[in-house]
Formats: structure tokens, C-alpha cells, sequence
């Protein structure tokens, strides 16, 4: 089965994806010229947690940040795909996938929000938006990919598609009501065993950008252009980790929630030996120098570092990043003027860590994704600050 994303350019089994433009710069993701829209027939697959905020504000960041990964993880191993475009929002995600993938997409988001209810405490809301619908609008949903690695690429969306259908969920429309109590996922991959990461040059910021009033997308675009050449003043463009990857580590939080995907309460206490027994393996290899077979953990974890998506673009830029107090000030001061301009409008968040949840076909694969966030909010309080600013 597969686990994950990616659109591995092997792999890809769709002649879309297969087709769809490659770049290595990111400085170039806000160029609509390297997008090409989604086909005719497909849809969105869109889900958030209903108060995101306010369970971020009781200390359940980790718990927010794995339900959104939990959708794409029970999509993509629902469909045996690894090739369909995805974008993690750190409370919610978005998947696009063919028409033909229909029922089996809303069996998977149905079952997703059962099990976050269930195990989690948490309401997922969901919704299906086919392409037609969005283009009615005179919106359309573009797509690109963003080569973060050798092994692995990201998709980027543009044409405000995305954004329209989150907003209709939100509404209540085109909804998937969950699955009956009980039904679980496949959620195997899914894990968040990091604990947080610290800041190393100052503060992670988490930045959410998205076009102005003006619509200037020329103008956007030299922003984004600006704000990632900012940020590239420091160490690996702001990366949250450090290129030979975050240090071992045990994270009982992450633990509990890992278990929870893996296994029924009747077998979780197997879940956590058998998680505890690898973090045991893995770090003293890791500290003594060793490997487990053709597995090297001093090469995962560099492996981890590269494939994070630290910064990406859907509908707007989104970075999270680790930056000095000056790097950020001259940030804030080139989105405040480009938000006085109607260029922009833009949310932000400080926090002192970053966070890691990760989808792991196997450790023996470098294909491995890892979702970065604040770990104090991050995205979602990034939002919340952008719709303060947005009239409804």
C-alpha cells in the first residue's frame, strides 16, 4: 500500500501530475505562469477542525497539527496513491484527486472525522468541490510542484480555487457528514514523534500572505519574491532545522496520538511498546554511530531536514521560518507596505519552537514528507490574524 503524497516523477501514475511543471527555485512559485489547472472532472478534498484556535489556546497544538496531517495520510492510503497533489494547513489539509476516486475520497474523509472525533476530541468538518463548480466562479485551481529534494516534491497551488472552496466548507456547503462511530481510517505512516524545535537565531514565525484588494498579482509576486529573498539572509533560507536534521527525541504527546492512529484502545499498549522500542533503537544507533541494516539514522535525519515544507504556496505564500529580530522586522516592514498598498494582506505568528508531524512509508525510503508548523499556533493563529484584518 501506499502512504504517501508524493509526486515522486517515477512514480506518478497520472498523466496530469506527470505532466505538471517542476521547479527547484522557490523563489518561483509565485509566477502563475509555471501552473497548469487541474483537469476536468477532478475535485477538492478540503477539511479543518472547527476551533482550531481555541484548542490551540488550551495546548493542543501537537493534537491540531496531527489531525490535519490524519486527512491527507487517510486519503492517500485510501486511494493507493502517492502521486495526487496535497497541501497540509496545519489545521486542516486540502487533496485533490481524480473524479473516478469519488466515493472512495468521501468513505476516507467520512472515516477521518469519525476518528478524530473519537480518539481525539476534536470536530473535523469536510467537503468534496468538483473543479466545475470553482470555475463557475470564475476561479480556477493551478498547480505546480516544488522539488524540496532529490526524493521528494510539493505541490503548490494558485488561481484561488482552493481558497474559495475552504470558504464554502466552511459555509456548510458540498459537506461529508462523518461515518458512523467506530469506523477508523488507515492512518498507518502517520506519526509525530519530534519533540518541539527550538529557535536557533531568534523566533519561528509563522507568515501567511495572500493577494490584496488591488489585485495586483504582479505585485504579489515581486513581494513574495521579496519576502523569500528576506528570509534567505539566513541560515538555509530560514529553515526551522538544521541541515543534519532535528536530534532524537521522545515526545509522550506525540506517542499517545501515534498509538491512537495505529491501534483500537484494546491494542494501543502494543502500539506504544512497539514505537518506544524503534525511538530506543534509533537514537542509541544514532549516538553510537551504528546503522540497523541498510538503515542509517545520522542519513534519515538529514533526509528529514530536506524533505520538510517549511514554506510553500497556496493561494498565498506561507513560510513557516527561524529568523533574527532584524530579518524580521525588515519581513513585517515589506508586508505592512505591501498591505498598505492593497498588494497584500497578510497574518503572523511568533513562537519560540517549531513543530514536525510526518507521513513514513518506511524509514528505508527517502521519500519521506514532514509537515512543519509553529509550535504555538503557527498557521491556524497566522490565520486567525489575517481574517482580524479581511472584511468578511
Amino acid at each position: 500500500m501506499w502512504y504517501l503524497m508524493l509526486m515522486e516523477t517515477a512514480a506518478a501514475s497520472d498523466p496530469f501530475v506527470a505532466s505538471l511543471p517542476v521547479f527547484a527555485r522557490f523563489e518561483s512559485v509565485a509566477d502563475i505562469d509555471n501552473y497548469r489547472p487541474l483537469p476536468d472532472g477532478w475535485a477538492l478534498a478540503t477539511a479543518d477542525i472547527v476551533g482550531s484556535t481555541k484548542a490551540i489556546d488550551a495546548g493542543r497544538y501537537k493534537t491540531v497539527n496531527m489531525a490535519g496531517a490524519s486527512v491527507i495520510s487517510a486519503l492517500l492510503n485510501a486511494l493507493g496513491r502517492r502521486d495526487l497533489p496535497f497541501v497540509f494547513g496545519g489545521d486542516g489539509a486540502l487533496v485533490a484527486f481524480p473524479g473516478s476516486a469519488l466515493e472512495i475520497t468521501r468513505n476516507a474523509l467520512a472515516a477521518v472525522q469519525r476518528w478524530v472525533a473519537d480518539e481525539l476530541d476534536l470536530t473535523l468538518r469536510a467537503a468534496i468541490v468538483p473543479i466545475e463548480d470553482i470555475r463557475a466562479q470564475g476561479l480556477d485551481v493551478r498547480v505546480a510542484r516544488f522539488r524540496a529534494s532529490e526524493a521528494v516534491f510539493y505541490a503548490m497551488f494558485a488561481g484561488g480555487g482552493g481558497s474559495w472552496a475552504e470558504a464554502e466548507m466552511k459555509a456548510g456547503r458540498y459537506r461529508v457528514d462523518p461515518a458512523p462511530a467506530g469506523t477508523r481510517p488507515d492512518l498507518t505512516g502517520l506519526s509525530c514523534r519530534w519533540n518541539p524545535i527550538d529557535a536557533r537565531h531568534g523566533e519561528i514565525v509563522s507568515i501567511i500572505a495572500i493577494p490584496g484588494p488591488s489585485r495586483d498579482l504582479r505585485g504579489f509576486q515581486s513581494l513574495a519574491s521579496d519576502i523569500i529573498a528576506l528570509a534567505g539572509g539566513q541560515e538555509r533560507d530560514g529553515h526551522p532545522l538544521p541541515v543534519n536534521g532535528p536530534a532524537y527525541s521522545f515526545s509522550p504527546a506525540g506517542l499517545d496520538i501515534e498509538a491512537r492512529a495505529m491501534a483500537p484502545a484494546g491494542w494501543r499498549w502494543l502500539s506504544k511498546l512497539w514505537i518506544l522500542f524503534q525511538l530506543t533503537l534509533t537514537a542509541v544507533t544514532d549516538r553510537y554511530g551504528w546503522t540497523i541494516g541498510s538503515f542509517d539514522p545520522k542519513i534519515y535525519k538529514r533526509d528529514v531536514a530536506s524533505n520538510s515544507d517549511f514554506r510553500k504556496f497556496d493561494d498565498g505564500l506561507k513560510m513557516t521560518i527561524d529568523v533574527d529580530a532584524d530579518v524580521l522586522q525588515r519581513i513585517e516592514n515589506r508586508l505592512k507596505q505591501a498591505e498598505e498598498a492593497g498588494i497584500c494582506n497578510y497574518g503572523l505568528h511568533r513562537q519560540k519552537s517549531a513543530l514536525m508531524t510526518c507521513l513514513v512509508a518506511s524509514p528505508l525510503q527517502r521519500d519521506h514528507v514532514h509537515f512543519i508548523d509553529g509550535a504555538a499556533g503557527g498557521y491556524a493563529m497566522a490565520a486567525a490574524s489575517l481574517k482580524a484584518k479581511v472584511p468578511a
